[in-house]
Formats: structure tokens, sequence, C-alpha cells
């Protein structure tokens, strides 16, 4: 007997120790998986999902993060409101990013050691910008770098961050060059990175809205020789699908209509999903009547040669500056059974377009809905725009009486008035000259960080903004020379009575740029442009003296003119309405971030982003704040996202929507974050820029793991 119980012993033992074993083995296995994680593309992988499988950071142990390095290199620019929006790359244990000046770093990622570093403009000539991150290619042990800096676009070395002289012209490419008509001088700005499809690198840019437009057409540059292989006219020419939908002349004069979001890309299916932009000029469409194909349109082109396979349009004849504002998300959903490979677009009135990838049908019925026509001369706005009817919005979509501010009464008397004064029925009142109210307002809804989805749920996660507007046109007049300069370029971003706005999250007032800035530093700034400001390269020295002129309240020729302004109407400024103490006319949550079941077509939570803590609203003990910048989601249960104008990042219960772990930053996190692995240990960092909603300019990259 106790021979039987001995070998009973002995077999149990046998059992827990390869139990053991078998398990130590497997948490081996991961982590040798996991040794080097890469985030290899912008937001993660080309279908923008923001997602990694990366779990060693998880629910349970996520409060534990601690700041493990930063990156500084003491390019902050105060006085010019500098960003950082990068999403980096890390590929193989090096992180590559871009700094507020948009030079180009490498670093080790797992110390944040420097490794090298490329100035784009050693000799100061080219224009500036922002940069929202980078492009990378291999094939057969060669690898390229790309990124762009103004019109620019650069292929580096990425072991060395040395130019690669077989690319363009001596590695550096004009994105104006090669669009069909001559737009030299004209603005151009390549801010988000492209897509790699082979050796294909398929890009966009930003262009004037104002005067002076270039039209967004899509082009396909070959990685090697930086010539190109295909180009799509997001305004058609004359034989092409769309023309008719423009004047007959648009294809020679109208701009706009451009990807400045960067694109998705299906590599089996060999699609590239291209979002566009509104076109030119934003507010006014008298001069392009017509639904304007393809503005506000996700299209799908082929990725070898560019030709349109579908589209699908999401707002006909743009007076509202609705663009498209982020790529679309690639995901598989189940509907009665069925798998469907969708796209999700998450659009700035926080509306979600939810289509078939392949056809482009809508999973659900989308309907044509009656909207308000305009009052203004010459404009004819679309009658109908879509409107999803199953997908819930993630934004709140009407304003009422009683969503007004009150957390006092005279700040809810301010709003009153304000609601008194303007005119609002909807999302889609047109413009006009008394003044309009706009919401959920130019900065979304959703914007530009775009959302994430776990793969294996088909859960949507996309934070937005809830604040009004109030956009005003006015009869453009004759004025001074230098008036009439800052009416047509500077008026749009800096206010009509040189205010500043909120715009980009802050846009200084010029009334006393005399006492901040030297007459040299504007002439610099004015046609090299700086962060969020652009290069008017389209401008000449006189006009330029001219402008600074009016601007330091030195200007001696008064000389009515009317000047190049082709409308009859000019824009008041983007203005955000605030009350006398900063903050929006209406109730809490500003900031939001919710989870969207795309299966079941629901919302699973919603919760404010971002906290404005000395507030004590009643009802609102979160406040939510302006948000930019996008969420990532990891298998280990969690949203990642900094974006909020509290200087903060946190990491929320995806299936919750609690919050688990906040950190503070040096300045706000307005980009996306990445996570990744090195050596089995897994960071998240987070690119600190600030320059927004009043927060400080940094130039810091913060990296978070485990102890």
């Amino acid at each position: 007997m106790k021979s039987i119980e001995l070998k009973r012993q002995t077999v149990f033992l046998a059992v827990i120790v390869t139990l053991f074993l078998f398990f130590v083995s497997c948490q081996k296995s991961s982590t040798t998986h996991y040794a080097n994680e890469n985030w290899p593309t912008y937001l993660g992988d080309k279908g923008s999902s923001h997602y990694s499988l990366l779990d060693q950071i998880n629910k349970d142990n996520v409060h534990q993060l601690q700041r493990v390095w930063e990156f500084k290199n003491g390019e902050a620019s105060p006085n010019d409101h500098s960003m950082i929006q990068c999403n980096p790359l890390i590929i193989d244990g090096v992180l590559y990013g871009t700094t507020a000046t948009l030079k180009v770093f490498a670093l080790e990622a797992a110390t944040g050691k420097q490794l090298w570093m490329f100035n784009p403009d050693k000799d100061s000539v080219l224009t500036k910008g922002l940069n929202r991150g980078l492009a990378y290619w291999e094939k057969e042990g060669d690898k390229k770098i790309f990124y762009a800096s103004g019109e620019h676009l650069f292929a580096l070395n990425p072991k060395t961050g040395t130019l690669i002289p077989s690319f363009g012209n001596g590695g550096i490419i004009d994105l104006t060059k090669g669009l069909g008509r001559d737009v030299d001088g004209f603005r151009y700005h390549m801010n988000t990175p492209g897509v790699i499809f082979k050796d294909l690198y398929i890009v966009g840019g930003k262009v004037s809205e104002t005067i002076k437009p270039i039209p967004g057409h899509i082009r396909a540059y070959d990685v090697h020789s930086g010539e190109i292989k295909w180009i799509f006219h997001t305004i058609p020419h004359p034989g092409e699908f769309g023309y008719d939908t423009w004047p007959k002349d648009a294809y020679l004069k109208s701009g706009g209509a451009n990807v400045w979001t960067g694109f998705s890309l299906d590599e089996e299916r060999e699609i590239v999903f291209a979002p566009t932009g509104s076109p030119s000029f934003d507010f006014y469409g008298g001069d392009r009547i017509g639904s304007n194909l393809f503005g506000n349109s996700i299209v799908a082109l082929d990725a070898n040669t560019g030709k349109r396979i579908w589209h699908y349009q999401m707002v006909h004849h743009d007076l509202w500056d609705r663009d498209l504002p982020a790529a679309p998300v690639l995901a598989t959903i189940e509907k009665e059974g069925e798998k469907i490979d969708i796209l999700a677009q998450t659009t700035k009135m926080g509306i979600l377009f939810v289509l078939n990838r392949e056809t482009g049908e809508p999973i659900y019925p989308i309907e044509e809905v009656a909207v308000p026509p305009s009052d203004l001369e010459g404009e004819e706005a679309w009658p109908t725009q879509p409107i999803p009817t199953v997908y819930p919005p993630f934004s709140k979509q009407k304003l009422k009486r009683e969503d007004l501010a009150i957390r006092s009464q005279e700040i809810n008397a301010e709003a009153n008035k304000v609601w008194n004064e303007s005119i609002y029925s909807g999302m889609y009142d047109p413009p006009s000259v008394n003044g309009t109210l706009n919401f959920p307002g130019y900065y979304g809804g959703g914007e530009w960080g775009g959302a994430g989805i776990d793969p294996s749920t088909a859960v949507l996660y996309v934070n937005s903004n809830n604040f009004p507007w109030k956009p005003k046109l006015t009869p453009f007049v004759a004025a001074s020379p230098g008036r009439n300069l800052y009416n047509m370029y500077c008026q749009l971003c800096h206010g009509s009575e040189l205010e500043g706005s909120k715009m980009f999250g802050g846009v200084p007032a010029l009334k006393n740029v005399k006492d901040s800035l030297s007459k040299i530093e504007i002439y610099d700034m004015i046609t090299k442009g700086k962060g969020v400001m652009p290069a008017f390269k389209e401008l000449k020295k006189g006009e330029i003296d001219k402008l600074i002129a009016f601007l330091n309240h030195k200007e001696k020729d008064t000389t009515s003119v009317k000047g190049e302004w082709p409308y009859p109407y000019n824009f008041g400024g983007h203005g955000r309405v605030d009350m006398k103490d900063g903050l929006p006319m209406i109730k809490p949550p500003w900031g939001q971030l919710t989870a969207i079941d795309l299966n079941k077509a629901k919302i699973k939570w919603q919760i404010p982003l971002g906290n404005f803590d000395s507030l004590n609203i009643p009802g609102h003990p979160i406040t939510g704040t302006p948000n930019y910048g996008g969420p990532v989601v990891t298998k280990g249960g969690l949203v990642f996202i900094a974006a909020t104008a509290d200087n903060k990042i946190r990491a929320f219960d995806k299936e919750t929507g609690e919050q688990l772990w906040e950190a503070k930053l040096p300045t706000s996190g307005t980009a996306t974050p990445a996570t990744y692995s090195v050596n089995g240990k897994q960071y998240i960092v987070i690119a600190c820029g600030g320059g927004r909603e009043g927060a400080k300019s940094g130039d810091s990259y913060v990296a978070f793991a485990l102890p």
C-alpha cells in the first residue's frame, strides 16, 4: 500500500512540475515573441488601427507605470506656439521622431539616447510647419525613412540620418511640382505621412484654403528614384468621373479636396483609402457650384495605378471646413452572422460612417436629409447631407438652450445673449453675414488623432471635442494696402480685429506684435512659416513690407485697394464661443472618449476626457477638455491617451472606461502615443509639444514602463 501511495505522490508531483514548466515555457515564449515588438507605421499599422498585441502592461499592473526616460532637445519656442504632434516610429529598438523645429532624430528606444539628428534646413531657407510622423520602407536589406518639411519630401538612411542621393534631387523632392498646373510659390505642406505600398510612397498634403489654392491631387512616388508613378485628380479633369460636379474650368483654378490626414491601406486587396478635405474657399462656394467631388470623400483607389474603385462623399459642397479629419480605421465586423471587412470613418460632425471596404456600400442605411439653403450672394448650398441611421454619433449633435453654461449667473446671462443673437437650427446652417453657430465645431467631433480599434472585439475608441464656434462672413471691401493684405492672408486665423483666435488651440493676437517681434522676425515668419502658420511664399518683398507696416501701426499709404481677393465675402476669423472666464458657452463635457461596438452598432461606454481641476460645476465633477491626438489600444486590456489640455496621459480599462492610471507630463501631449518593446520590455512613449489651449510649448518625448 505504501508503495502505491508513493507512486501516486510521485505521479502527482510530476504533473505539477510538468504544468509549472509548461507555464514557464509559455511565459518565455511570450517574452521571446515580443522581444522587439515594433511600431513600424504611422498610427501602428497601415489599417490605422492604433492597436498593439503587447500585453506586458495590463489592467492588473498599469498603476505601476513610471517614467523611464525623457528626450529633450531644447527647441521649444513659446513665442511662436511651437508644437510636436509626431506619432514616432519604433523599429528594431530604434525610435524615429521629429522635433518642434522639424528636425528628424533617432534614439535608442530603451534609453532615449540620441543616435543621430538630421536638420533639413541648415541654411534656413526651407519653409516650416507641423509634422505628425514618418514613413518606413524596407526590402531585401535596403531601408529608407521618408519625412516631409513644408513642401519638401526627404529620403533618409535610417542608420545614419543622411540623405539618400538617388531619390529625387539629392534626396529631396519639391511637392509643388507635378500637380498638372503651375503652382510655383503657392502654399503646400505635407504635415502627415503617406503610406508605403510595395515600392510606392503614396502621399497627399495641406494646401491653401483661401487665396491661390492648390489642387489636392494624390500622387504615388517611386521609393527609389522619386519619380511620380501615378496621380489621381481629386478635382477631376475633363472626361474624368466627377468632372460634372464642378464648373467647367474648376480643374484649372480651384483647390483643396486634399488628403492632409494620411491614408489607410488594404494590402491584401491592394486598395488605398484616401480621406479628403473640403474644397477651397472653405466657407463660400459661389465659384464652385455643384457637389464638388472628390471633396470631403473617402476615395478607394487601386494602389498600383491610382484608378478610382469607388467613392463615398460625406459632405456635399462643403461650406463648414468639414474635412475628413483622420484616416479611416480598417476592421472586420460581424452582422447577422456574416463577417464583413469594413472601414470606419470619423468626422468633425461627430458622425461615424461605416462602409463595406470592398464596395463602398454603407453597412446600414444612410439617408440624405434636407438642410437649410444659403442667403449669400451667388451661393448654392447643397440641399441635402448624408446622415447615418443606425451607427450612433459620438458627439452631441444639436444644441438647446438648456445646454448653455450655468457655472455662474453672469456666465449664463452671457451665454444666453450669444444664443439670442446667433443663427442656429443645426449643424448644417450655412455661414452668413449675421453669424451662425457651428457645433460640434471646427475641431470636432473627431479630429486628426483618429480612432483606435480592438480587432478581437470590433470596438472602436474615439476621442472628441464639444464646443461651439461662431463664424461670420463679411462683404469684402477695399482697404489700405497693408490692411488689404492682412484681410486676404491673415484674418482667417488672427481675426478681423487682430484679436487672435482659439483656432489650432490658440492663434496669437497681433495687436501689439511690434512689442514682441522685430521686423526681421516677422518677415522671417511670413516667408518661412512657424508651427501651424504656413509660409506665404507667394508674397513679394514689397507686399510683406506693407503688411508689416500695417501690423506695426506704421502704414503711410492709406489709399484703398481691393487686391486679388476673388470672392465677394471674407471670413471674419475662427471664433470659438468662450465666455469671459475663457471657457465654452455650454455645459461640460467639453471633451469625451467613446467606445462604440461596431458589431452591435451601439455605444459601449462614453466618459469625459480630461479635467479642469479648479472648476466645481454642479453635475459635472469631470469637465472634459479640448483634446488633440488619438488613442492607443492594447491586448493588455487598455486604452492609452494623452491629448488633453490638463497635461496628462491616462490609461483606461477598454471594457468599462474606468480610469486605471494617469501621469503628469512636462506639457500637453497633443499627439498619438506609441507602444513597443525592446528586449522583452514594453514601453509607452508620447511627444510632449504643448503649444495649444494655453499649454506651454515643449520639446520632449517621454517614455513609461513597468519597474
